[in-house]
């Protein structure tokens, strides 16, 4: 067992609404724990860096990279992955519009994009299309390219501004 991973930290948190109680190796990160220990796979352990954005969950309201948190650190905090998004229908439109400009082809990087574009889209207003593409910027697709994913963006945000139909 490596130095890092020796001490253990007791943590209650709240994931996709259930309270969790966990006792994690203190260098564990966040994305490894909703693996691993909760059996949430959605989000995808990919560069480790936080660069490509197949890690992101939300975290207190805010999308973060999981692969840069550890799971400690969301000791007290309300987490919800693209399962609980998608069991409590939030992004049901976004997982749709995507389907319909096929924004997504091996998936592997969609939950990170549905986690980030809800996050934008929880703001009020519609994004310009400038304004996707920057907040989308930090998560990664090597199968798409992007003009699908922010043509589906950009639909749901008119649609749930009323000035369209996704």
């Amino acid at each position: 067992m490596t130095e890092m991973f020796r001490d253990r930290i007791d943590i209650e948190l709240t994931v996709n609404g259930e309270p969790v109680e966990a006792r994690v190796p203190s260098g564990q990160h966040l994305i490894d724990f909703l693996r691993t220990e909760c059996g949430l796979t959605g989000a995808h352990a990919s560069c480790e860096h936080g660069v490509c954005g197949a890690c992101s969950v939300r975290v207190d309201g805010a999308a973060v990279r999981g692969c840069l948190m550890l799971a400690a650190q969301a000791d007290g905090a309300e987490i919800w992955t693209v399962e609980g998004l998608t069991d409590r229908a939030e992004i049901a439109d976004l997982q749709a519009a995507f389907v319909a400009r096929n924004a997504l082809q091996c998936g592997f990087c969609t939950p990170g994009m549905l986690v980030a574009a809800q996050e934008l889209l929880s703001r009020s207003g519609v994004p310009s299309r400038t304004e996707i593409r920057e907040h989308m910027s930090g998560n990664y697709c090597r199968c798409t390219g992007y003009e699908a994913i922010v043509d589906a963006v950009e639909d749901v945000a008119k649609a749930r501004d009323g000035k369209g139909a996704a």
